[in-house]
């Protein structure tokens, strides 16, 4: 009976032990030696240290700004690619403070994930769900900025292209990697989105510098 009852005990534990897999980090993509892995996890630092360097770079030129109202930032070459034109603009500070700010703060955690990745960390679902949604509503803030710059302010701010370039790629390659694991639910169209994830991506960039160059069409034409 003792026999009988250790048996029962060990297969009740391993019973509850596998019923609870979000206690326990996710390793199914999150590890470095995976292909895959390792490249978000690259993005992931590489884009962060791009981002930051940008939003950082930003935050002085907007502080220089409000030191001398005069002062004409690095990155405003002309009518068109003017960052001064843009941060003077109700939407350079969403939320009541310059958008720099949340890059110089956001940028450097993307950065770590993405060495902790290569270092082969592993992190819990809920982790990945909370970079999911940071992702995301970098996203959306970017898009809004986009369609700020090309049809409302009508000019374009060097620095935060560059923050556009690595925000796309950041959101979508770690949005199909937690599709793929199945941490975001996923049905047919999910298994497209990763099948042609390259694709997508690819479309997606262009579809935005179309839109660049049609706002801004005789400015490139004059250049030639």
């Amino acid at each position: 009976m003792t026999v009988a009852h250790q048996l029962a005990d060990e297969s009740a534990a391993g019973s509850l032990g596998s019923s609870a897999p979000e206690d326990r980090p996710d390793d199914r993509a999150d590890s470095a030696e995976h292909p895959g892995s390792r490249a978000l996890a690259l993005l992931l630092a590489v884009g962060g240290a791009v981002g930051f360097a940008a939003a950082f770079v930003l935050l002085i030129e907007r502080i220089q700004l409000l030191i001398d109202p005069l002062y004409i930032p690095s990155c405003s070459l002309n009518e068109v690619l003017s960052c001064g034109s843009v941060m003077t603009t109700p939407q350079a500070a969403a939320f009541g403070f310059p958008n720099p700010i949340i890059g110089v703060a956001t940028f450097p955690v993307v950065t770590t994930i993405g060495v902790a990745l290569l270092a082969g960390a592993r992190f819990h679902r809920w982790f990945w769900l909370g970079l999911q949604a940071g992702v995301t509503f970098g996203m959306v803030f970017v898009h809004w900025l986009i369609y700020s710059s090309l049809f409302e302010i009508r000019a374009l701010c060097p620095y935060c292209m560059v923050v556009w370039a690595v925000m796309l790629p950041i959101f979508w390659y770690t949005t199909v990697a937690n599709i793929r694991t199945g941490r975001l639910p996923s049905g047919a169209v999910g298994r497209a989105l990763v099948d042609y994830r390259h694709v997508v991506m690819l479309t997606w960039s262009l579809v935005i510098v179309a839109l660049v160059v049609q706002a801004f069409w005789g400015y490139w034409v004059s250049l030639f």
